[in-house]
């Protein structure tokens, strides 16, 4: 593929943002919540792990302590075990027990809907605390996991492999109106078409304006 100008890359990747709008209009975060709360909660336990398998623990673990003051109260050896069949449940529930804490003492027990904020709680990077600002709070960002990098490289928006840098190279070519809504329809399609191992290029609704590169 020949060198491609910004202004070229950022028509092609409002394009695509198109094409998978028509494919996955319902896309949307997969993890169950009902609180800024529990999608922190859930966003931090998502690491390395699929939300299918967040959202088999979530119930029980927001049955029993769905408030800042119930989770930060709690024994970890409890939450351990309802976490059991997650990755890394272990440091996972320090995590949350910590963070639920510092809700309590730093912020009234409420989830900060700023970055800056939300990034120094236990377990929350940028990824986590763009997932909540999203979806709780209706700020712009941009979520750079697993699917939204591989599909990011493949579709020729960016050939970098860190995620602050892909974010900031997709900001540059969506206006932040799209950011959030552009991340679901990315993580829909690398779920379901444009997996890791074997991306289904022939019923890709997008293929005739990607590079596919590395396929």
């Amino acid at each position: 593929m020949a060198r491609e100008s910004r202004a070229a890359k950022s028509a092609r990747a409002v394009e695509i943002n198109a094409g998978l709008a028509e494919e996955y209009p319902d896309a949307h975060c997969e993890l169950d919540f009902r609180t800024p709360f529990e999608l922190l909660v859930a966003t931090v336990l998502s690491a390395q792990t699929t939300d299918a398998a967040v959202n088999r623990v979530t119930p029980a673990l927001f049955a029993a302590y769905g408030t800042p003051e119930l989770l930060a109260a709690a024994n970890v050896a409890d939450v351990e075990f309802i976490l059991r069949s997650i990755g890394l449940f272990r440091s996972k529930a320090r995590n949350i027990v910590a963070l639920s804490a510092r809700l309590l003492e730093e912020y009234g027990g409420e989830v900060p809907g700023r970055l800056d904020d939300l990034v120094t709680l236990p377990g929350v990077g940028r990824k986590t605390a763009n997932v909540v600002l999203g979806n709780a709070f209706g700020v712009p960002g941009i979520t750079v996991d697993t699917h939204v990098g591989r599909l990011s490289r493949r579709m020729g928006f960016t050939r970098l492999t860190d995620p602050v840098k892909v974010e900031h190279e997709l900001g540059r070519l969506l206006p932040p109106e799209e950011w959030v809504m552009f991340c679901h329809r990315m993580i829909f399609h690398g779920r379901r078409c444009c997996t890791a191992r074997k991306p289904e290029c022939g019923r890709c609704p997008v293929a005739d304006l990607c590079p596919q590169i590395g396929v």
